[in-house]
């Protein structure tokens, strides 16, 4: 027997306890600014920025045409916040390349995403949140700080001095959790956000490149580590984790006496290979630590972008990096007879926001990808615990 109520009563419901915020977590998803909501459903602007402020409650009839403009349940606008939103605003790179419009549909995709975890957290135990906190300040040039914040959380985390690995299975272990963000906004790329005491990154679906992609998860942590109180969109904040990334993935004290003394290619297409991090990277770190010279490096630059290298390096190619932690909670649940739409809704989201939150790879990814199930410290509790 279905216990559900009529359609008729869910509309009404929807609308008594409708939540602003909410309908403009899902205009923003959906890319649409305020004029553009409006004309799908025959509003003005005006109306629709009441409807999303609290000053104007729409009608059943709207949040029917709400619903359906926007592809969510009318059961998506109901409630409070949750305890994730709001959310603050990333660190987004790249500010004058990408529009708001595409910021604003990245960060609210991220919030959705933090309610996906927060939902299936009541099922599955994650890791807890292990991020050391190691705050710089959004005015420090000199280097130093950022450097020691990455000797400290490599420290913390017992990583010792040589390359750290697959780095997203151990941010997982550590408690962040590493999503793909939407398709639709791959002109931003990977970001952070902190939901509640859970930290999360969200990677660029379409950015294939396995050495690239580690010095941007590496990029993130130094965010998440400094810059938990910084007002994004500072370049000094955004060098400050370029600092923190390599010297996380590249320690000096180790990799000082394995860097070339001049662009020797071969030295440079072992290390990149030993240490996880493309040949632009190694020759920063070159000159970061002064083992070239400065008319050295930018030769080798030059020769990098005559070759098209700094396009896409030459070599093997070798798989990007892939989360496995959520992907492997919701295995978990459907193993103990939890769907995914079930799942879906009890997050209260689009079940394709759903399983892009929880895909092991992009969805443009369709390459088998080996299963990662060591992820420490994932426990059932379904059905007793």
């Amino acid at each position: 027997m279905n216990n559900a109520p009529p359609p008729a009563a869910r509309l009404a419901d929807a609308a008594r306890l409708f939540n602003g915020r909410r309908l403009t977590l899902a205009r923003q998803v959906a890319g649409l600014r305020k004029n553009g909501l409006a004309d799908l459903i025959g509003k003005t602007p005006t109306a629709v920025a009441g409807y999303e402020n609290g000053s104007k409650r729409p009608a059943s009839a709207t949040v029917a045409q709400l619903a359906l403009a926007l592809k969510v349940e009318p059961s998506f606008f109901m409630g409070g916040d949750s305890p994730q939103n709001p959310v603050p605003m990333p660190h987004f790179r790249s500010l004058r390349s990408t529009t708001q419009l595409v910021r604003d549909q990245a960060h609210a995709y991220g919030c959705l995403a933090a309610d996906v975890a927060a939902s299936l957290e009541k099922y599955v135990e994650l890791p807890g949140r292990d991020v050391p906190r190691y705050p710089v300040p959004p005015e420090e040039i000199a280097v130093g700080q950022p450097e020691y914040a990455a000797v400290r959380v490599r420290c913390d985390w017992e990583l010792g001095t040589g390359p750290a690995g697959h780095l997203i299975r151990l941010l997982e272990n550590h408690g962040v959790l590493v999503v793909y963000s939407l398709l639709q906004a791959a002109a931003v790329d990977a970001f952070s956000i902190e939901a509640g005491d859970r930290p999360i990154i969200l990677l660029n679906p379409i950015k294939q490149d396995y050495y690239r992609q580690r010095f941007d998860v590496a990029h993130e942590l130094g965010h998440l580590v400094m810059h938990g109180d910084s007002e994004p969109g500072s370049k000094i904040v955004e060098d400050q984790a370029n600092r923190f990334a390599a010297e996380f993935l590249m320690p000096a004290d180790t990799i000082i006496d394995e860097l070339p003394t001049r662009a020797d290619w071969n030295t440079l297409f072992d290390l990149k290979g030993r240490w996880g991090v493309s040949l632009q990277a190694l020759l920063m770190r070159c000159r970061q630590l002064r083992v070239i010279p400065e008319n050295t490096y930018q030769k080798a630059m030059v020769t990098l972008s005559a070759r098209g290298w700094r396009r896409r390096e030459p070599g093997e190619g070798t798989a990007t990096e892939h989360p496995s932690l959520l992907g492997r909670s919701v295995e978990l649940l459907e193993e103990a007879g939890y769907g995914s739409r079930t799942l879906a809704a009890q997050a209260r989201v689009p079940i394709d926001i759903f399983s892009t939150a929880t895909a092991r790879q992009p969805a443009l990814d369709q390459v088998h990808v080996p299963q990662v199930d060591d992820v420490e410290h994932l426990f059932r509790r379904v059905g007793g615990g």
